[in-house]
């Protein structure tokens, strides 16, 4: 580090959080400042702030004429400002000898915070900021980066509860009618975490006269809002291709696994950027537009427990498996991009799993949820004895009253 005057190097240094070296809302975030000085320094103030802010941003153009008109849309939202003087400004010069000197600080996380993110259009960080100020010398300042993974818990009814829905359409040709594609899907539960296998159980009716193609994948959707305005970028986090169902059949899915990778969770508490996740079901049919079924879903971080939910009991068997944790590479594959999967005129309508040549780059968005086992009490076990008997002395009331 560049050194200015007397001073040798200016460092912050935090202690890892409690989730994975993540921090989450109400932590409190401990750390120090590092100075190192070459000789005695007069200093006037040393302070250190703690800031996380969500920012959007993108730029449109329209032609006018001859002319193109450019339009910006910027939004900010602060999650943590926090501020301290190690070194007060009472007025008076200090004056520190030549050597390591550290200042511990401690400041307490809001209740409510959002994950860190890195998006085509927006972002979520959290930094430390430190600043030295000397007499007659300009301002000395570093900053250190810490992330935020906010929880999420599944296990709570809006989450354990089942997602079913079911659509049909007309496949037509040349104003003809070849006959009607249905299909109806369901999942046991709305939220998972990743490293869980989703099992999907589906019918799928071809009453066409031509061959279909069903097929599943999980969809990332981020929303970026400013002015008003919403900007999308949608991509597919993982996917599958069932067999062909010929005229006339029938398809069936007993619980078809479809497995999550290790994406970032759900952002669900931020007021301009949003990240969505949906499991979408499409049946290709040749000559027509594909039928697509739309199921929501929402990525948590803290997972099912052994004994959260009946209605879970079907894939309950992967939500405490965490041996993926250990398998995470330190630079993750990258998911294909939505565009390369989907380029035709219907935008939502493909779901082909994209080519191993596709996948590129660095995974948008490097924060991922990192889970923490035990770091709720899990529910009391579920016993089919009622631990409440009736008496025998009440009189059975009749079902017909």
């Amino acid at each position: 580090m560049q050194s200015l005057g007397h001073v040798r190097s200016l460092a912050v240094e935090l202690e890892d959080g409690q989730v994975w070296g993540a921090y989450g809302s109400g932590e409190l975030l401990h750390g120090r400042v590092q100075l190192e000085l070459r000789g005695t320094v007069r200093l006037r103030v040393l302070e250190v702030y703690a800031c996380g802010r969500a920012t959007v941003h993108w730029v449109e153009g329209r032609s006018v004429g001859l002319n193109t008109i450019y339009h910006d849309y910027t939004a900010y939202q602060t999650f943590l400002y926090r501020h301290c003087q190690l070194i007060p400004d009472n007025g008076e010069i200090t004056v520190l000898p030549a050597g390591r000197h550290e200042f511990p600080f401690t400041f307490q996380l809001p209740e409510t915070l959002a994950t860190s993110f890195e998006g085509k259009h927006g972002s979520v960080r959290y930094w430390v900021k430190a600043k030295l100020h000397r007499p007659w010398s300009t301002v000395k300042k570093v900053k250190k980066e810490f992330t935020v993974i906010e929880p999420i818990d599944i296990n709570t009814p809006a989450l354990l509860a089942p997602q079913a829905g079911a659509k049909e359409k007309l496949a037509r040709a040349w104003y003809c009618n070849r006959g009607q594609v249905s299909v109806t899907a369901k999942i046991d539960r709305k939220g998972y975490t990743p490293g869980e296998v989703i099992p999907i159980f589906a019918e799928i009716d071809n009453c066409t006269s031509r061959a279909v193609v069903p097929k599943a994948a999980i969809i990332q959707t981020q929303t970026f809002i400013a002015r008003g305005t919403k900007k999308q970028k949608k991509s597919v986090v993982t996917s599958i291709v069932g067999d062909s169902i010929a005229a006339g059949k029938r398809e069936v899915w007993h619980g078809r696994a479809l497995k999550i990778p290790p994406v970032g969770p759900s952002i669900l508490q931020c007021r301009i950027i949003q990240v969505d996740y949906s499991l979408k079901v499409c049946v290709d049919i040749p000559g027509t537009s594909k039928l697509l079924l739309e199921l929501p879903l929402v990525i948590g971080t803290i997972p099912l427990h052994p004994f959260g939910s009946r209605t879970s009991s079907v894939s309950s068997q992967y939500s405490v498996n965490l041996d993926w944790l250990s398998t995470i590479p330190e630079q993750p594959e990258a998911p294909p991009e939505y565009s390369a999967v989907v380029s035709s005129p219907e935008a939502e309508q493909s779901l082909a799993p994209p080519c191993r040549s596709e996948l590129g780059g660095i995974l948008e968005g490097p924060f991922f949820a990192y889970i923490q086992e035990f770091r709720f009490r899990p529910p009391p076990l579920y016993s089919e004895i009622d631990p409440n008997p009736p008496s025998d002395n009440i009189r059975p009331r009749c079902m017909t009253c």
